[in-house]
């Protein structure tokens, strides 16, 4: 999970595991691990949206109780702050979650790579 954190591939730690932005990439470059047959799907937004609640919701409570800021700059400061921190959270929650298929060996969930049992 951790090198999936630091958006590496989860087999070797050395080559990337996004092609984009968020596209996990076919196999990595430097060891040829097959990746593209991992979905993380809907649990990186969620799990990103819960972490940055963590974060945003008390330093609100923090800045109204100390300084009192005005609604606009409430707006304009934690409408920042949460895209800002979505978009740098987004690639590491969702390389630990490839990272941690990886490692329970989940390959696509089921898919035709023969992983099965009866």
């Amino acid at each position: 999970m951790m090198r999936g954190a630091l958006c590496r591939c989860p087999a070797c730690g050395k080559g990337s595991i996004y092609d984009r932005y968020l596209k996990v990439t076919e196999r990595c470059g430097a060891c040829g691990e097959e990746l593209h047959h991992h979905r993380a799907d809907d649990a990186p937004p969620y799990f990103t949206m819960t972490i940055i609640g963590h974060i945003v919701v008390p330093l609100v409570l923090v800045v109204e109780r100390v300084w009192g800021p005005p609604l606009t700059i409430h707006f304009i400061l934690w409408t920042a702050l949460t895209l800002g921190l979505s978009f740098a959270l987004m690639p590491s929650v969702k390389g630990a979650i490839v990272g941690l298929q990886w490692a329970l060996r989940m390959h696509g969930f089921g898919g035709s790579s023969g992983d099965e049992q009866p």
